[in-house]
C-alpha cells in the first residue's frame, strides 16, 4: 500500500489547512493539497493527503472514510498513479 491517498466529495470550502488537521487524527501528515481548477482557482471537489507511512494511510482510509468534513462525506481511497495524457 502506498502512503498517498486520494480524497473525493470534498465541500467546495475546503481548504488545504482543513485536509492536514482532518487527517492528523490518523496519524502524521506529510503534505495535503485541494486540487484546483487553473482557471478559476475554484476547488475541484477532491484532493491528496500524504501521510508518513503505510500504516497511518491504512489507518486514515479505515478511521475517515465517510467521515463529514465541513459538512460532506469524504470518500478516501488510496491514491493511484496519474496515468499520462496524449
Amino acid at each position: 500500500m502506498a502512503n498517498k491517498l486520494f480524497v473525493g466529495s470534498l465541500a467546495w470550502t475546503a481548504t488545504d489547512d482543513d485536509l492536514a488537521s482532518f487527517f492528523s487524527e490518523a496519524g502524521t501528515v506529510v503534505s495535503a493539497k485541494v486540487i484546483v481548477d487553473r482557471d478559476t482557482n475554484r476547488s475541484k471537489g477532491f484532493g491528496f493527503v500524504e501521510m508518513s507511512n503505510d500504516d497511518e494511510a491504512k489507518a486514515a482510509i479505515d478511521q475517515l472514510n465517510g467521515k463529514d468534513l465541513k459538512g460532506r462525506a469524504i470518500a478516501v481511497s488510496e491514491a493511484r498513479p496519474q496515468v499520462p495524457r496524449s
